[in-house]
């Protein structure tokens, strides 16, 4: 039987492992977690989700209290659409986290940026162009366009002077959505490096309606991308992402054409990630029963969660002169609505709930939304129970070693 490391990713004459860390937003994957996976051979992802807050965190810089003090004024309104951001500020944070985890590479692997469309940041197409642009300015190694079909994004950068050099890939769901990105990007003559094929069980944002993901399945989706792009000739390396859990299931999908695996959920519970380890041991303690899908997010697609995270139900004000990432073109947001709707229905009260949606970037900037894969449930089976009843935290070494080299669908345990 074969392991993961008889097979190589190849763009162009370079050769990796075939073993990607897909991107997790806010600062969960981390610098430290991308260098380690480049270290090793592989990909890693560093994520621009709310890279002002990230850039704060890690440089010191004051870019969410500056922006707060200039529309505190703001606050109680529930129109947003005068919230901001200063697109100078988004350059700089972006240029420091790239070029400072770019500065401190080392090994024969390669980092990306993972870019969400769907942090649209009240001027979409503005902010979208100046994240893509500084992150090539300070040297990315690739950038995976996910959260949306993107079907602009290309052209934001043709111009740049790293438009044809860096590696660009995409994330779909759906081989249509592949269609519609290649028909709409057909102009520029500029085809994707990479294809990452994300399937219903991938944590966090789901690619599928609220009520029919789960009728849908990785293998058959990644065989039909394969096929198609077989079909149009087209060399394209597929990535397929979202269930992959052990090496062998890895190896299965590499032996019938992929060119390398995504992979996330094992690397939540690494030293290296960004999740505090109070949360890392509610993953690890997580029943099948405590994960969800559910339809809180308000960028209207579904989202895989634990159920008891603290940002379902929450009735916290907008942040949005703070934060307001989510906010569309015209300064709205479905979280906005829903808060004053239960504020109208509550007049007086101390406390108010929303279930139904939340505020997402007040709650991913304190690791209060705790989206995760479909496999969470089998994380404690990956690592060993310690005496106080609390779970190992493995290194990320651990865990790339064993997607890398395990067979016959074993998971090595820490020492």
């Amino acid at each position: 039987m074969k392991c993961v490391d008889d097979f190589r990713l190849r763009f162009g004459k370079r050769e990796l492992v075939p073993i990607m860390i897909g991107g997790m937003g806010v600062d969960i994957s981390t610098a430290e977690l991308a260098l380690e996976a480049a270290r090793l051979g592989g990909v890693g992802h560093i994520s621009d989700a709310m890279i002002s807050t990230v850039s704060d965190r890690r440089f010191k810089t004051g870019f969410v209290k500056e922006k707060q003090k200039q529309y505190k004024y703001n606050v109680a309104n529930i129109d947003k659409s005068a919230v901001k951001f200063d697109l100078g500020q988004i350059e700089e944070a972006t240029r420091l986290h790239v070029g400072r985890t770019m500065e401190a590479k080392r090994g024969e692997g390669m980092i990306f940026i993972n870019c969400m469309e769907k942090l649209t940041m009240n001027a979409p197409r503005e902010t979208l162009q100046v994240r893509l642009s500084a992150a090539l300015d300070a040297g990315i190694d690739g950038i995976t366009l996910s959260a949306g079909l993107h079907l602009g994004s290309f052209a934001l950068i043709e111009d740049h002077p790293r438009f044809r050099d860096a590696k660009l890939g995409i994330i779909v769901s759906s081989l249509r959505a592949l269609q519609l990105f290649l028909r709409k990007n057909a102009r520029l003559k500029r085809l994707p490096d990479f294809i990452v094929v994300e399937g219903p069980l991938a944590g966090g944002h789901l690619g599928f309606g609220l009520d029919d993901w789960w009728k849908y399945d990785l293998a058959t989706i990644t065989a039909e991308v394969i096929a198609y792009l077989k079909q149009e000739q087209l060399d394209i390396p597929v990535i397929p992402a979202g269930g992959i859990f052990t090496g062998s299931d890895a190896v299965g999908f590499l032996e019938n054409g992929a060119a390398c695996v995504q992979v996330a959920t094992r690397f939540t519970v690494a030293q290296e990630c960004g999740l505090p380890e109070k949360v890392q041991q509610e993953y690890f303690k997580a029943s099948e029963d405590d994960i969800v899908v559910n339809g809180v997010s308000p960028t209207g697609y579904p989202m895989r969660m634990l159920k008891n995270c603290p940002a379902i139900g929450a009735g916290i004000r907008p942040n949005c002169e703070a934060y307001g990432y989510l906010l569309d073109a015209n300064g709205h947001c479905a979280y906005i609505d829903a808060y004053y709707r239960e504020v109208a229905a509550h007049p007086g009260a101390k406390e108010i709930h929303v279930y139904d949606k939340t505020c997402l970037c007040t709650h991913m900037r304190n690791f209060d939304c705790w989206t995760c894969g479909h496999y969470t449930y089998r994380l404690k089976d990956t690592t060993r129970k310690l005496a106080d009843g609390s779970y190992q935290i493995l290194t990320a070494e651990h865990i790339f070693k064993d997607y890398q080299f395990s067979k016959d669908g074993k998971i090595a345990l820490p020492e």
